[in-house]
């Protein structure tokens, strides 16, 4: 192998590493958007290292392409249709409840205890 070569192959197998992480992170966090209770949530999250543990040992790069495609796809199929957000997040139901009033309107703070001027 020459030099570029291995850092083709070096690189590619960087790049598949990192979408099988960002795969196997996005898919707990959507367990547990299924997962009623903790326990249940556990065994959920076992099966799903299970799954990626049984193509761990797979070496040849077309064939972990094609792996991370099929998990991606099965992925999006079973993505839960409503996920839990934090209601403080962007998109939860307490996110800008009290924004920030506009420009020119004034707020008393004291309001009962004006000066009678």
């Amino acid at each position: 192998m020459s030099g570029a070569s291995v850092a083709a192959y070096l690189a590619r197998r960087a790049a598949q590493k990192e979408r099988v992480r960002i795969l196997y992170r996005r898919a707990l966090k959507d367990t547990l958007n299924w997962a009623v209770h903790r326990h249940l949530f556990y065994q959920d999250a076992s099966d799903l290292r299970d799954r990626f543990e049984a193509n761990k040992h797979v070496e040849d790069l077309d064939t972990i392409d094609k792996l991370i495609a099929e998990a991606e796809a099965t992925y999006n199929k079973w993505r839960h249709p409503d996920p839990y957000i934090v209601p403080w997040a962007p998109g939860g139901s307490k996110f800008t409840r009290n924004p920030v009033p506009p420009s020119g309107i004034e707020i008393l703070y004291d309001y009962g205890r004006e000066d009678n001027d």
